[in-house]
């Protein structure tokens, strides 16, 4: 893996030189884009909205527009504008994880301690774990500010969770959200039956990108000259008035007959 920061995490007055590496990665399949009528591939250039040539990627700057002109930015600019922030992840508080709701939720990134942080590093590691909190600072990766939020993961490595700013979330005020009524009892009563029964602990290893794999089979029957046949799914039925307690019975039943076998 490479990593994508170079800095450190600051805990108090402890700094901790970490490497920053992404810890995810896409399942999904690598579709080439080509032109339908000879199948060749579909290039991307970068080209000069002038002369209309090809631009060279050593040769292209970032600009900001500013009253018809462009201001050209360099590399020690970026740094000009937060230097503390661009090297040092500071930790301004401590918070219990289930505060920080999941639409905050970015990217997570996998923290590696550098040579001679491996101590500081397995102290934060363990005073998060027996205290059950997370760290929360802001730092800039890439060209932009991010919040941070640095937590245990498996209690064997630190893990850093990017979260987007309050700003970032739009406002749901204009959706049509249905009003605060409440639900007739005996419905709710079978809803809470039914979460209760198909209650269990979460086990990420349950779900699989499926999708991804199907699609390869289809993929192999073509080039083997073998046609597919689609299924087709049905339409979610709208603006029908729905019988919530049958669908709900017959939930409970399913979910019974599942558990059984």
């Amino acid at each position: 893996m490479k990593a994508i920061w170079n800095g450190a995490i600051g805990f108090g007055l402890v700094n901790i030189p970490v490497k920053i590496y992404s810890a995810t990665e896409s399942s999904k399949l690598d579709l080439d884009m080509l032109d339908k009528s000879d199948f060749s591939n579909i290039k991307f250039k970068r080209v000069n909205e002038k002369t209309g040539r090809e631009v060279k990627w050593e040769n292209i700057v970032k600009g900001y527009l500013l009253d018809d002109q462009y201001i050209i930015l360099e590399d020690e600019d970026y740094e000009a504008a937060s230097p503390e922030k661009s090297k040092i992840l500071s930790i301004d508080q401590f918070v219990k994880e289930a505060e920080v709701d999941s639409v905050y939720f970015e990217n997570p990134y996998f923290l590696e301690p550098q040579k001679n942080g491996e101590n500081a590093y397995r102290l934060l590691l363990k005073a998060l774990s027996q205290t059950k909190m997370v760290g929360v600072g802001t730092f800039v990766l890439r060209e932009s500010e991010a919040i941070g939020m640095v937590r245990p993961y498996n209690d064997e490595i630190l893990v850093l969770n990017r979260l987007r700013f309050a700003q970032e979330i739009r406002d749901y005020k204009d959706l049509k959200i249905p009003a605060k009524k409440a639900p007739k009892p005996a419905e709710l009563k079978m809803a809470v039956s039914l979460i209760e029964q198909l209650s269990q602990e979460f086990d990420p290893g349950m779900y699989e990108d499926t999708y991804s794999e199907s699609l390869l089979k289809i993929i192999k029957q073509k080039a083997k000259g073998k046609g597919v046949k689609a299924k087709k799914a049905e339409p979610a039925k709208q603006g029908k008035v729905i019988d919530l307690m049958a669908q709900l019975k017959a939930s409970l039943q399913n979910s019974k007959s599942k558990n059984a076998s």
